[in-house]
């Protein structure tokens, strides 16, 4: 993952999420790390085996996934080891000017 720098702050990188893009901070410890807005599944989803047994509904059930704002969408980051969790930002991440697009490259 490579980062292309323009001194940009947290509302330019949340414009870009909005138009799709994956941003990442020059500042962040990790080869590989960004966030993207992660639409929520309104209108659900059939569950997994996990899924099920945390709920105790039968796998396949069809559930709605809501994310945690009411503007149906939150922020996921993925993290060095590949997996997404997701991601409020911090002080430092507001107050950042080192936003910028990450590029996939061939190592992620």
């Amino acid at each position: 993952m490579d980062v292309t720098m323009n001194s940009n702050g947290i509302g330019w990188a949340i414009k870009n999420m909005r138009n799709g893009s994956k941003v990442s901070r020059l500042g962040w410890n990790g080869k590989g790390i960004y966030i993207v807005i992660q639409k929520g599944y309104p209108d659900g989803i059939p569950i997994d085996r996990n899924t099920a047994e945390a709920t105790g509904l039968p796998e396949g059930t069809i559930c709605k996934f809501h994310p945690y704002t009411t503007s149906e969408r939150n922020m996921m980051m993925k993290t060095v080891d590949g997996s997404f969790v997701p991601w409020l930002a911090s002080q430092a991440d507001i107050l950042a000017m080192d936003w910028g697009i990450a590029n996939t490259i061939a190592s992620v």
